[in-house]
């Protein structure tokens, strides 16, 4: 179970999931959307440290030092969005294409494989079922060092989606719009 959102009471909202996860009604508690600063606040003054922390993660926004920061804690990263959503050309980028003609790999298959190598847990969403087998068609080959490197080279360190610092954003998580 996760907390959602770093908004409103996310310190008596994460005591309530650490009291579920005591009383035996869930196995695993963490959160999403949490950047370093809130993670970190959270995290230090909990009792149970989350799990994971869902994230958006994908080749243009790697989240590099916040893995690095989580794995400090104990807690894993996951990926939401591992496709980007399809955003700046995620399915036709070159670099991802040229790698996987290498394997005989999909884009997407390329990216998944990407975040497993990094440790990072993926939840690709599909609702086709060809698409839904090519995601788990990803542990018969392994990127070398220098594709992990090229694959690197596409981060712009910022999302496509959202800032949680932003204020627009806050306003957006508030129902204020």
């Amino acid at each position: 179970m996760l907390l959602h959102q770093p908004f409103c009471d996310r310190y008596g909202a994460y005591r309530a999931l650490e009291e579920a996860y005591k009383a035996g009604k869930l196995r695993a508690i963490g959160v999403s959307n949490f950047y370093p600063d809130h993670f970190i606040d959270l995290a230090s003054n909990m009792e149970i440290t989350p799990a994971v922390n869902q994230v958006e993660t994908h080749v243009f926004d790697q989240q590099i030092e916040p893995q690095r920061i989580m794995e400090e804690f104990g807690t894993r990263i996951m990926s939401w969005a591992p496709f980007a959503e399809g955003r700046n050309g995620f399915f036709t980028n070159p670099i991802l294409a040229e790698i996987g003609s290498k394997y005989g790999k999909s884009v997407a298959q390329v990216a998944l494989r990407w975040l497993i190598q990094r440790g990072v847990i993926i939840i690709p969403k599909s609702t086709h079922v060809e698409r839904m087998r090519q995601n788990l068609d990803i542990f018969d080959f392994t990127l070398t060092d220098e594709d992990m490197t090229a694959i690197a080279a596409l981060d712009t360190g910022k999302s496509l989606f959202f800032d949680h610092h932003d204020a627009e954003t806050a306003r957006m998580f508030m129902g204020w719009r």
